[in-house]
């Protein structure tokens, strides 16, 4: 491995961290304490625009010409995917996400994307009894969600070019981690008009497939009082999420002898699943001597009591254009992903052949 490609390997590394580290900017999770089910709802509905763009994202960065490398040429390229949360999915309604009645909340409340002020009042009952009580969490005040990328393409035979992208598991805080992998293949229609060796341009047809797994520590402590035995212990709570991206398009490219315009037309699809891991505190009803809320073991949640998240990201058409520069072997692209959720690319490279 070159010196120049243990940069790109580093360069990706701390931004994949920050990127998911995005993620557990969140500082409060007390809409955990009511019940699984009404937790799962709403957890949804903060964390859906994140995850949106982060599978936007996912599928960006594949290509930056349509003209596959020839056999064995290849192409060692870092990307730097952003993608954007539009101004509409920065809030919801929270009489609107399917809460039971056992939860009392009205208003509109913040994303994870949205303003950093704090929702409005939750409360968590039964019957006339508030176990619970808390604000919906504020918001990052941050819409902008960077998924890097770090790819190496081959050139095979039949016009034919495979991409691969890969990271290990890395690790995130004290107890996260987060890893990435997609496979990717592209080939070349022009090569079948004839006269295609004098021609300035190419199309081609590509997919492509990425799949991110990421472990984010999260905590929720007891309120008080509290009266747990000594084997329940709250510091191994987690959110486990795996996005994925699927990317089919056809692209094309004109050719210059320094530099590449391209964009490409077709079909995207993210999706994301999210589970809980660990022990959870929840309030319970004691009804003696008279009715009121406590802490203790028959409350105690663990991750899989709480419903799996599934989230069908957007899916359906993206076009991008962009432009890339090539000296000598070193690369320089940039484009942008028209789309529900618009992604800004940038990225740097090794070509060869």
């Amino acid at each position: 491995m070159t010196r120049k490609t243990v940069k790109f390997s580093w360069v990706l590394i701390t931004l994949l961290t920050i990127s998911s580290a995005s993620f557990s900017q969140v500082k409060s999770f007390d809409f955990l304490r009511s019940a699984p089910a009404d937790a799962q709802k709403f957890l949804q509905a903060y964390m859906e625009p994140y995850t949106n763009a982060f599978g936007a994202g996912l599928n960006g960065g594949w290509y930056n010409t349509a003209k596959p490398h020839k056999l064995l040429g290849f192409d060692l390229t870092t990307s730097f995917n952003v993608g954007v949360v539009p101004s509409s999915a920065q809030s919801f309604d929270l009489s609107k996400i399917g809460l039971s009645s056992a939860v009392s909340a009205t208003g509109i409340t913040p994303t994870v994307a949205g303003a950093k002020t704090e929702g409005p009042l939750m409360q968590y009952k039964s019957g006339n009894t508030v176990l619970a009580e808390f604000h919906a969490p504020q918001g990052t005040g941050f819409k902008f969600v960077p998924v890097p990328t770090l790819q190496l393409g081959l050139g095979l035979p039949m016009g034919t070019e495979i991409k691969g992208r890969y990271v290990p598991k890395i690790k995130i805080g004290d107890n996260g981690d987060v890893s990435l992998w997609g496979i990717g293949l592209m080939h070349n229609i022009t090569q079948y008009l004839p006269g295609d060796k004098l021609l300035p341009f190419d199309v081609s047809v590509f997919g492509g497939y990425t799949r991110l797994n990421a472990n984010i520590g999260i905590s929720l402590q007891p309120g008080s009082p509290q009266a747990y035995s000594p084997a329940v212990s709250f510091d191994n709570q987690k959110m486990n999420l795996t996005v994925t991206g699927l990317n089919l398009s056809a692209i094309g490219s004109l050719n210059l002898p320094v530099i590449t315009f391209y964009g490409g037309l077709g079909y995207s699809k993210s999706s994301t699943e999210v589970q809980l891991d660990g022990n959870y505190p929840t309030p319970v009803l004691v009804t003696s001597p008279t009715p009121h809320s406590e802490y203790n073991n028959s409350g105690v949640v663990t991750g899989a009591q709480f419903p799996q998240i599934k989230i069908d990201n957007y899916s359906g058409l993206r076009a991008n254009v962009g432009f890339r520069i090539k000296l000598a072997v070193i690369t320089i692209h940039a484009d942008y992903t028209r789309a529900q959720y618009n992604v800004l690319s940038a990225g740097l490279g090794i070509s060869v052949r």
